[in-house]
């Protein structure tokens, strides 16, 4: 299955979208985001499915939540952002 990952500075904005998302009707899970991500200043990502990003950041944004950036996995296997 193809994926994506919102990414956010610190879990109280991954932990408040999360809930939006999820009442909403988008599945997402909260994790804590991998190390080369962490450099980039991100702690804690959501993990969706690809066909469901697009409207997950058009709410996001709709609700002024936070989020850093979005990260998809390309053709090759590995995360690459993704520019919305």
């Amino acid at each position: 299955m193809k994926y994506c990952m919102i990414t956010f500075r610190s879990v109280t904005p991954a932990q408040g979208s999360e809930g939006l998302l999820r009442r909403a009707g988008i599945g997402c899970t909260l994790h804590r985001t991998p190390r080369w991500m962490e450099q980039q200043g991100c702690g804690y990502s959501l993990r969706l499915k690809q066909e469901d990003v697009v409207g997950a950041v058009r709410l996001l944004r709709a609700n002024d939540m936070p989020f850093r950036k979005v990260y998809c996995k390309g053709e090759d296997g590995k995360l690459e952002e993704l520019f919305l």
